[in-house]
């Protein structure tokens, strides 16, 4: 995936600057920035603020604060043209940090889970400086409609859990509150969403967007430095099935899949994760697959272990669930590691005729392991 993220930055910074800079002769700090509280030119030093910002917090990999500094801008020596000059610049330092900072950093940023990497700052910026491009346009009676690829750029990252509607450009302005979808309810309350990462002793497991789930279903990497053998069949099987959730609107990103990376050396080992949120009972069932390089050290069981921890301690998650074939000895043994037991013959019975992998117990060759909460 490389440099993609940089790009999009710049392209995003460029369309914007040469929109505004038709109206750089109006008054912007009369006139209100579309459905913002701002006027346009406070909108407009909130885009300019947020890519120095973002720029900053990525190069220092800021760990714990949302802002280490900030820009001051003298009203009274700074004229809308000057400000677009601010904006054009801080594209500069962010696309420039995003191309050297190592794709696996990461730096604060609190919606939700409190960090993002270069490529996950890249989106957050594209998706502030469409928007609210898009306000100030709107504030100022000007046509603004970027490519739809910047917008599918911002749709696959920040917003996995919304489903992708006809146009990418229409549904990012309707997931933030403003615009309308034929069949969907306007949105009143929003926010970005980067990806949940779990760290272990020795790995990192990355949750997988929708863009890199659509990068690995296709062959490629997913923007991870994968082991020489890597990705195995089984992670993009599950990029694919993420895929398909995503497009028919039932993908929760933390009940996804998760890429382990390893962190003495960064590489992508494996791949680990749900075949979808928890049923009504609370259960969900948990599956993984490692490169054949990365097996037989423990990782398997260092993640699993990590994850159905996170798993069992969220609200009305009761149950995990592993469904391994009988002569998979290996893949029991991690379970068994992991803190999951044998189900008995009634559980087994029970669950997988529930989950509809086999209509009988004895008519499988599956093993199921549980983990409950404790």
């Amino acid at each position: 995936m490389g440099h993609r993220g940089a790009e999009r930055v710049e392209e995003a910074v460029a369309g914007a600057v040469a929109v505004l800079r038709g109206a750089v002769e109006r008054d912007w700090d009369g006139v209100r920035a579309g459905r913002c509280e701002w006027s346009c030119r406070e909108t407009a030093q909130h885009i300019a603020q947020d890519l120095i910002v973002y720029a900053g917090r990525l190069a220092g990999q800021v760990q714990d604060t949302y802002r280490p500094f900030d820009i001051v801008v003298d009203d009274d020596s700074t004229d809308n043209a000057r400000v677009l000059q601010l904006i054009e610049g801080g594209g500069v330092l962010l696309s420039a940090t995003v191309r050297v900072t190592p794709p696996r950093a990461r730096a604060y940023h609190p919606r939700p889970y409190y960090s993002a990497n270069p490529e996950g700052f890249a989106a957050l910026a594209v998706g502030e400086v469409l928007l609210h491009t898009h306000d100030i346009a709107e504030g100022l009676g000007l046509a603004y409609e970027p490519p739809a690829d910047l917008a599918e750029f911002v749709l696959t990252r920040m917003f996995p859990h919304i489903q992708p509607g006809a146009e990418h450009w229409p549904t990012l302005l309707w997931a933030t509150g403003r615009g309308e979808l034929p069949g969907r309810a306007p949105v009143t309350e929003w926010d970005w969403y980067n990806n949940l990462v779990l760290p272990t002793e020795r790995l990192t497991l990355e949750g997988l967007t929708p863009a890199a789930a659509a990068d690995l279903r296709l062959g490629g990497d997913g923007g991870y430095d994968w082991v020489a053998d890597g990705p195995f069949d089984g992670t993009r099987e599950a990029a694919g099935m993420l895929v398909k959730a995503y497009e028919a609107g039932v993908h929760r990103p933390e009940w996804g899949v998760f890429v382990l990376v390893r962190r003495e050396d960064g590489k992508a080992v494996g791949g680990m994760g749900f075949h979808g949120a928890p049923d009504e009972d609370g259960r969900a069932e948990v599956g993984y697959d490692l490169a054949p390089s990365a097996r037989g050290q423990g990782y398997a069981t260092e993640a699993l272990r990590a994850l159905s921890e996170w798993a069992l301690a969220r609200d009305g998650v009761r149950l995990l669930m592993a469904t391994i074939e009988e002569t998979n000895r290996a893949s029991q043994a991690v379970v068994t590691r992991a803190g999951y037991t044998r189900a008995t013959v009634g559980e087994q019975h029970e669950v997988l005729t529930h989950e509809q992998h086999a209509p009988h117990e004895e008519d499988t060759d599956l093993r199921l392991y549980l983990r409950k909460q404790s």
